[in-house]
């Protein structure tokens, strides 16, 4: 008998999401919650891009839970409510939904998730008899899932490097790329990506946990940042950068012991190609483990129906969908990448 998923939100990620879930043979789509008001009442595959599947979108949360389902596939914005975030999950979980989340990206390692956030999920979780998973591409498989994996093959390791290059100039999502990460803006301090603190509370977990995996206890998380600024004028998907404006940022999140620097989560992030040449330069993700053997892997995700951003975008809806049997199947409690069996994707023929 398939799974029944309600799918939470569908804004850059869950827009992939939907039909995924209603591809997966061991899923059934069973409810929409949406953000904006003038996507209720509409079909969800409409919302979607593709046939009507007889789910109708709502803003109830009350009558979603009252489904009856076995889990959430939870993608909703976080960036200016955490604790909105944490709210919606414990009240899923105590509910007895099991979640897999793409939004609340501390939670990849629950334990640098803030203080008595993870303890409050767990208590939620033991409430309901339901587990929590948290996964995407970046923060996720792409950085702690490859290099955990790469460390697999390794008999020591000494450093981990986690990369990001990506060309961010068609990710058509205004609110991220300006207000959030602060492109087009003249002074790094109108970021919000740049705020002390926001770069460790994003990426520091994925540090931590490949640094639990190590077998380390980390003495300091530290993060540091450097932002190139365009020269003239150019446009974007998701609008115009003027001159003076940031136009590149390249930052470095890094995990400790004893003032030497064990693991690294690098991006360098442009919005054209060739600015900044003396950044490192890839497409894509790259993983670079230092030890006996060395390990390096590249990795990047295209698409037949767009470019590297969509791409990105719905390899992190399926990082989560793919495991949501496993998610399912699991003890009740607060999961991470370690904790869950290996999973793949499952084909309907």
């Amino acid at each position: 008998m398939a799974l029944r998923v309600i799918q939470w939100a569908t804004g850059t990620v869950g827009i992939h999401a939907v039909p995924a879930i209603v591809a997966h043979p061991e899923l059934e789509l069973a409810g929409l919650w949406v953000h904006s008001d003038d996507k209720v009442g509409r079909d969800a595959g409409e919302i979607c891009g593709i046939d009507p599947v007889g789910i109708t979108a709502t803003r109830d949360t009350d009558e979603l839970i009252a489904l009856g389902a076995d889990a959430v596939c939870y993608t909703a914005n976080s960036d200016l409510r955490p604790e909105g975030v944490v709210d919606d999950l414990c009240r899923f979980l105590r509910s007895g939904l099991n979640v897999v989340n793409t939004s609340f990206v501390p939670l990849l390692y629950p334990p640098a998730a803030g203080e008595g956030v993870a303890e409050r999920l767990r208590e939620a979780a033991n409430e309901g008899g339901a587990s929590l998973y948290t996964s995407g591409i970046d923060p996720g498989f792409a950085n702690a899932g490859l290099a955990i994996h790469a460390m697999a093959l390794c008999k020591e390791v000494r450093t981990v490097r986690m990369m990001e290059i990506v060309n961010y100039a068609t990710w058509d999502n205004p609110a991220t790329m300006f207000d959030i990460m602060g492109f087009g803006k003249s002074d790094p301090s109108e970021s919000l990506l740049l705020a002390g603190g926001s770069l460790v509370l994003g990426w520091g977990p994925v540090v931590e946990l490949v640094a639990h995996a190590m077998g380390l206890e980390l003495d300091d998380v530290t993060e540091r940042f450097e932002v190139a600024h365009a020269e003239e004028s150019f446009d974007i998907s998701s609008g115009r950068i003027e001159p003076g404006g940031i136009s590149a940022i390249r930052f470095e999140v890094a995990g400790a012991v004893a003032g030497s620097e064990r693991v690294v989560v690098e991006h360098v992030t442009r919005l054209r190609d060739e600015d900044c040449p003396h950044w490192p330069q890839g497409s894509g993700y790259r993983i670079l483990v230092e030890g006996e053997p060395h390990a390096r892997i590249d990795y990047s995700v295209s698409s037949d129906r767009g470019d590297h951003n969509h791409a990105g975008c719905l390899a992190t809806a399926m990082a989560v969908v793919n495991a949501i049997p496993a998610v399912v199947a699991a003890e009740p409690g607060v999961h991470t990448m370690l904790d869950l069996p290996v999973h793949t994707a499952a084909v309907r023929r």
